[in-house]
């Protein structure tokens, strides 16, 4: 399975990816700091390079996590049919979870930190 991280903080990018290692070592997992070159990642490998998953933070510089899913929109349908999207928060806010049933390419929304029974939950799907 294949999975993107993208957050802009290394700690959590290295709690998550260290989650995910540990329930399943076969994972090929990538991290990107920013939005930006998730993005330039999946515009330049082509289908290979959608993942199965990605776990997205919303609030990064640069480009956050509402402006990527706004970019991945002219991807949709390619990115639909074989990528699930999590977004990953430590927000409480209502407002984002309400704002992220708004996207179709968004599954779910998680907070932080992840879980181990997230992880199960989503790689079982």
């Amino acid at each position: 399975m294949k999975i993107f991280i993208i957050d802009d903080d290394d700690l959590n990018l290295f709690l998550t990816e260290n989650l995910l290692a540990l329930e399943d070592a076969t994972h090929e997992i990538k991290t990107f700091l920013s939005g930006t070159a998730a993005l330039e990642a999946l515009q330049t490998g082509g289908e290979a390079a959608v993942p199965d998953i990605i776990f997205l933070d919303l609030n990064m510089p640069v480009m956050d996590g509402w402006e990527f899913l706004e970019a991945l929109a002219p991807l949709g349908p390619s990115i639909s049919e074989r990528c699930r999207i999590y977004v990953l928060t430590s927000s409480l806010s209502a407002s984002d979870t309400t704002r992220s049933k708004e996207y179709a390419l968004v599954s779910g929304l998680i907070h932080k930190p992840l879980k181990i029974e997230d992880v199960r939950e989503l790689v079982s799907q």
